[in-house]
């Protein structure tokens, strides 16, 4: 059976993205030192799920991407779930593996959440990780299935925004297993059930 790691990057004051969705803040309060360590973490997925937003945001920039986090977000396999349909991705011209790969992902289209991550995890393989916005965030943590949370939590408060961790049913309790803290101020704290 095989482990549901939740990855999010959270404001001190606990929101996930500004009231307008702006994400804009992590990349101002990173440091080389947390991207390197989250980007050596990104290997340790066996597939990499998330809602259809944050897919379609994604799946057109991570196949040209530079960036440090593109191989893994490029080679790693994907799934996506939606309540509201998907069109697909069409790479148009770019036949590169790693457009393939996003081209290729598992859509979950509407239904039972908690019962399409249970058949995930009974899979064997590496961990699940799921990446993503607050919405997709909120359904994943009610389903009560994941078994880790790596929040970073970025040195800035927001005011107001999007946060993950509102209207749960009841009390979840987590037990701290490791706290990295970064030059620049961002600290993961790792939680487990």
């Amino acid at each position: 059976m095989r482990k549901l790691i939740m990855k999010m990057s959270m404001s001190v004051d606990g929101f996930v993205a500004g009231a307008n969705g702006e994400m804009d803040w992590i990349f101002k309060t990173g440091d080389a030192e947390s991207k390197a360590w989250a980007v050596g973490q990104s290997w340790d997925a066996g597939l990499i799920i998330m809602g259809r937003k944050s897919f379609e945001v994604m799946a057109p920039y991570w196949p040209t991407s530079t960036d440090a986090y593109a191989p893994s977000m490029n080679e790693i396999p994907k799934a996506l779930f939606t309540q509201k349909g998907f069109k697909g991705f069409d790479p148009g011209d770019d036949q590169s593996p790693a457009a393939a790969s996003w081209a290729e992902a598992q859509v979950f289209n509407g239904g039972d959440l908690a019962g399409k991550i249970r058949e995930l995890k009974a899979q064997e393989g590496k961990p699940i990780v799921a990446i993503g916005g607050a919405g997709f965030m909120r359904n994943l943590i009610a389903t009560g299935l994941v078994d880790e949370f790596r929040l970073a939590i970025h040195p800035v408060v927001l005011g107001s925004g999007l946060p993950i961790f509102n209207g749960l049913a009841m009390p979840l309790y987590l037990k701290l297993v490791d706290v990295k803290v970064f030059p620049g101020g961002t600290t993961v704290h790792i939680y487990g059930i």
